[in-house]
């Protein structure tokens, strides 16, 4: 086997149970019923972190990392009449998303965000004035 270094920033890795991990093309939901994703993105505004949806994986935890610049991880009230949940991520930190949480993310500077979870049957949800 030939080894190829792999654009993090172009291509997700995927890491399967039976200890195999290649790049693929990212993806924001569904995915391999076998594999953790981890991507990095880089982004300049709040549209480029989808703030105006909620999302949600029902399958595995999720790993939100901050590499550069700043971002606020939002979690949806899980109760009725409760406010949101936020986690202010800085350069060098993370957050970890309960499994099955509804989450968003707001961007205080342009940044860089590793995500790493399991993707099958991700949802994703606009954010509405109710939640």
């Amino acid at each position: 086997m030939t080894t190829t270094t792999i654009d993090l920033f172009a291509s997700a890795l995927l890491f399967h149970t039976d200890g195999d991990v290649r790049a693929a093309e990212r993806r924001m939901a569904g995915g391999d019923r076998d594999a953790w994703q981890i991507a990095t993105f880089r982004v300049t505004t709040d549209a480029d972190v989808h703030a105006d949806h909620w999302e949600m994986h029902p399958t595995a935890e999720e790993a939100v990392c901050c590499l550069t610049g700043g971002v606020r991880l939002y979690l949806r009230p899980t109760a009725p009449g409760a406010t949101e949940d936020m986690v202010r991520l800085r350069p060098g930190t993370a957050a970890v998303v309960p499994r099955g949480r509804w989450h968003r993310l707001e961007l205080d500077a342009p940044s860089e965000l590793m995500s790493i979870t399991h993707r099958d049957g991700t949802r994703l949800e606009t954010r509405t004035a109710t939640h």
